[in-house]
């Protein structure tokens, strides 16, 4: 005799949705996110999903957010000086392991054209990495390890940096180990020339 099923609490099951639409995101695109996909994967009925997610269009923008939301846990972390910070933060966005939210970020810039909703979405973790990202460097200022008379303006051009090296996500010659590549080191570059860093001290930290 099969084992009854047991009824989930709305937020877990919701959370459990969401979770799974998440790792599609990242493993394969926003667009294979479906009902279907996302009940397929849970063993459950797509008419489960349409009760919590109604408009799929929802279930994506939602599944967006929260794989970008946990990225920027990683990218920003809260001990150490604003100079170890910033270069954690280069670190991470310049290793393979980034690859994966470096494609969703490229999915869902292209999908945004003709997705509000999205690009709503999209807008909204935006102005939450730039608001992480001007505290650090405001942290540096006060610290004296960084010159910046406009943090908002310097955050700007470190993300135009990080979503250049996104924008190859798709290339392999970038990430191949061992090569020498004119993307190596790119963030890092610029994160120096637009926070006025000495040579060769982020990449210290970078490598410590």
């Amino acid at each position: 005799m099969a084992a009854p099923r047991v009824r989930k609490a709305p937020e877990e099951r919701r959370s459990e949705i969401l979770e799974e639409a998440a790792r599609i995101a990242l493993d394969e695109g926003l667009e294979r996110i479906t009902l279907r996909e996302v009940a397929e994967r849970l063993g459950v009925r797509p008419g489960l999903i349409g009760h919590y997610f109604p408009v799929i269009g929802d279930l994506v923008n939602a599944a967006f957010a929260l794989a970008v939301s946990r990225e920027r846990d990683r990218l920003f972390v809260p001990s150490g000086s604003p100079v170890e910070r910033l270069a954690g933060f280069v670190r991470r966005v310049e290793s393979a392991e980034a690859r994966s939210l470096g494609r969703l970020w490229l999915n869902a810039r292209h999908l945004a054209r003709f997705a509000p909703g999205l690009a709503a979405a999209i807008a909204q973790q935006e102005r939450l990495d730039e608001e992480r990202l001007t505290a650090l460097i405001e942290a540096g200022v006060v610290a004296g390890d960084f010159r910046a008379e406009h943090p908002a303006a310097a955050c700007v051009r470190i993300w135009m940096a990080v979503d250049g090296l996104g924008a190859y996500a798709n290339s392999p010659a970038v990430f191949e180990a061992g090569a020498y590549s004119a993307y190596d080191g790119f963030v890092g570059d610029v994160c120096a020339w637009t926070l006025g860093l000495e040579p060769g001290g982020l990449e210290a930290a970078v490598v410590g």
